[in-house]
């Protein structure tokens, strides 16, 4: 393991409830001065793998599928022609994070992207041919991704999100 690498084995404190919350608020600033600065602070992840070799970052909107409550999550992201590719990791964690739940019960949405105005997108999971060739391009461009699937023992899904032709 190197000094700015992730270590093989998942670390324990990963799954724990602070580490969760600290993980919460980080994210909580990370959407506010994106959307403050749109995009220019806050637009790369340079943490773990993205320290030398920055990953461009999106803001995803997604609806509670329980509340119908409005989120914004950071996501990293994969142009892959017109679609926007993301990683549903959570860090590796045993469990796939609420985002996913939430647009595969409301798929239409929108991204924030670094310097352009919302988008209006559809979501859907790739299909097992799509995720063989996709899943070692997010891992091209961030090398993490093949340690957090090798902590779970889940299959990481992959997600397309692609501009809905009305914009709306």
């Amino acid at each position: 393991m190197g000094r700015l690498s992730l270590p093989d084995e998942a670390p324990r404190g990963l799954s724990s409830p602070v580490t969760a919350q600290v993980i919460k608020i980080m994210a909580r600033v990370q959407v506010t001065l994106f959307k403050l600065t749109g995009g220019h602070v806050g637009g790369s992840w340079r943490v773990g793998a993205g320290f030398r070799k920055p990953v461009p970052t999106l803001l995803l909107e997604h609806r509670g599928r329980k509340s119908g409550r409005l989120f914004t999550t950071p996501l990293l992201y994969l142009e892959d022609g017109h679609a926007l590719v993301v990683a549903a990791s959570q860090g590796g964690l045993p469990n796939n994070p609420q985002w996913y739940h939430n647009l595969a019960a409301h798929p239409d949405t929108r991204v924030h992207l670094k310097g352009r105005r919302p988008l209006a997108v559809h979501a859907r999971e790739a299909t097992s041919g799509e995720r063989a060739v996709l899943w070692p391009r997010l891992v091209e461009l961030y090398a993490d991704f093949a340690k957090y699937a090798a902590w779970t023992e889940r299959e990481i899904p992959v997600v397309l999100l692609t501009p809905r032709p009305d914009g709306s």
